[in-house]
C-alpha cells in the first residue's frame, strides 16, 4: 500500500513510478478477495483514493472513530476532533457571509437563467485554502468563482453569438463607460465583474502594496483551439490568479509576469478540470448538448483510426497533467508553498465536483459536503 501511495508522486520526464504503480495496483487488486474485511476496506480505499490525490481532511474524517483507540492514538484523535469542530463552526460563519453577499448582489433575481449555487462555489475556496487563518480569503475568493459559473452559463446556455461578441469586446477593452450596446443582463454581469475586480484589487493594494488590477483583467477568458481555450475557460487561471494576489506571497515582477502567461502549475490544474468536465458533466449545466467537448474533438479528428478509447486517452492526459503538477510542486520554487498546495487541492477537488453517477448525481460530493459541514464528529 505504501508503495502504491508513493507511486502517485511521479513527475514528468521519468516513468519508473509508472511501473511501480502498475505493479502495486496489480498485486493489491489480486489480494483483495483473500483479505479480512477491514484490511480489504483499507486496501480498497488506498486504490480508489490515494492520499496524494485526495482531500486530506475528508480522508482523515473516517479515522475519527470513538471505538478501539488508546494511549497517544486516543490523544491525537481528541485533538483532531477539536480541530474539526472548530473549523466546521468557522466554515458555517463564512457560508453565512457568502449567502448574505450573494443575496445583496441580487444576481440570482437579475440573471434567472444562471446557476444559483453559493455553497458549491464556496466549496472550491474551502478546499483550496482549508486552514483557519485563511477565513477572509475564502470569502473573497468565492466572489470571482461565482462569476466564473455565471459567465460560463452565459456563454454555454443563454447568450446569442452576437451578444457574446459584444460582451467579449467589452471585457477585452474593459471600458465601463462604453457598454450601452450590451443587453441589460450582460451590463449587469459586466458591472458585477468590474466591481469584484476593483474590490479585490483595492484589498490587495492595501494589504500587500501591489495593485493587481491589470493582471486580474487579463485573467478573464479570451479564445483559441479547444483544449488550449478550454484550459482558460475553466476559470481556473482566473481564480488562481485572484488567489495568488490575495495571499500576497512572493509578489515580484517575475512571478506576476509568469502568472500572466499561464504557468504550468495553473494550466495543469485547469487541464485536469476541463477533461474531467468533458467526461460527462454537461447535463449538470442544462446545456442540452450545445457545449462541445474534448472527447468529441478527439473522435472527429481520429475517427476510425482510434487506437484506444477516448476515455482511456483522456485518463492518460489527466495522469500526465498530474505528473507535470507534481514536478511544479516538488521541484520548482517560483511560487509559495501555500499557493502550490492550493493548486494541488483544487486538482484533488475536481473528481468530487465532476464525479457523476449513472443518474447524473454527485454522491461523493454530497458525502463530502455532509462530512465537512453538517455531520457531527463521533465521540
Amino acid at each position: 500500500m505504501s508503495l502504491y501511495e508513493a507511486s502517485q508522486l511521479g513527475v514528468e520526464g521519468e516513468d519508473t513510478l509508472d511501473q511501480v504503480n502498475e505493479f502495486a495496483h496489480k498485486h493489491l487488486s489480486a489480494k483483495m478477495m483473500s483479505l479480512e474485511s477491514e484490511v480489504a476496506r483499507a486496501v480498497g480505499d488506498t486504490l480508489e483514493r490515494p492520499y496524494h490525490k485526495y482531500l486530506t481532511r475528508f480522508k482523515g474524517r473516517r479515522y475519527l472513530s470513538p471505538h478501539g483507540t488508546y494511549g497517544w492514538v486516543s490523544l491525537v484523535q481528541e485533538f483532531a476532533r477539536m480541530d474539526f469542530i472548530l473549523l466546521q463552526s468557522l466554515y458555517h460563519q463564512e457560508l453565512q457571509q457568502i449567502f448574505k453577499w450573494w443575496r445583496e448582489r441580487g444576481l440570482s433575481q437579475e440573471l434567472k437563467f444562471a446557476r444559483n449555487q453559493p455553497l458549491k462555489w464556496y466549496l472550491w475556496s474551502m478546499t483550496a485554502l482549508p486552514d483557519p487563518k485563511y477565513s477572509q480569503l475564502r470569502i473573497e475568493l468565492t466572489k470571482p468563482i461565482s462569476l466564473v459559473y455565471i459567465i460560463d452559463d452565459i456563454f454555454d446556455v443563454h447568450g446569442t453569438l452576437d451578444e457574446l461578441i459584444l460582451f467579449t469586446r467589452a471585457v477585452n477593452n474593459w471600458e465601463t463607460n462604453n457598454i450601452e450596446e450590451l443587453p441589460e443582463y450582460l451590463k449587469i454581469c459586466f458591472k458585477t465583474l468590474d466591481n469584484i475586480t476593483n474590490e479585490i484589487s483595492a484589498k490587495v493594494l492595501k494589504e500587500h502594496g501591489w495593485n493587481p488590477i491589470s493582471t486580474l483583467r487579463k485573467a478573464v477568458p479570451k479564445s483559441k483551439e479547444y483544449l488550449e481555450n478550454g484550459v482558460i475557460s475553466t476559470g481556473v487561471p482566473l481564480v488562481l490568479t485572484h488567489l495568488y494576489f490575495l495571499l500576497g506571497q512572493g509578489l515580484t515582477k517575475e512571478n506576476v509576469y509568469c502568472l500572466e502567461h499561464n504557468p504550468t502549475l495553473i494550466s495543469c490544474t485547469a487541464t485536469i478540470l476541463r477533461l474531467w468536465d468533458d467526461l460527462g458533466s454537461a447535463k449538470d449545466e442544462d446545456q442540452e448538448g450545445h457545449d462541445d467537448s474534448y472527447i468529441e474533438c478527439y473522435m472527429k479528428e481520429h475517427g476510425a483510426y482510434l487506437i484506444e478509447s477516448p476515455q482511456d486517452h483522456i485518463f492518460c492526459i489527466i495522469s500526465d497533467s498530474w505528473k507535470q503538477l507534481n514536478r511544479e510542486c516538488l521541484l520548482k520554487e517560483s511560487f509559495s508553498p501555500t499557493f502550490k498546495r492550493a493548486s494541488l487541492n483544487v486538482a484533488r477537488m475536481i473528481p468530487l465536483m465532476y464525479g457523476y453517477d449513472d443518474n447524473q448525481n454527485l454522491p461523493i460530493l454530497n458525502k463530502y459536503i455532509n462530512s465537512m459541514l453538517y455531520e457531527n464528529v463521533p465521540f
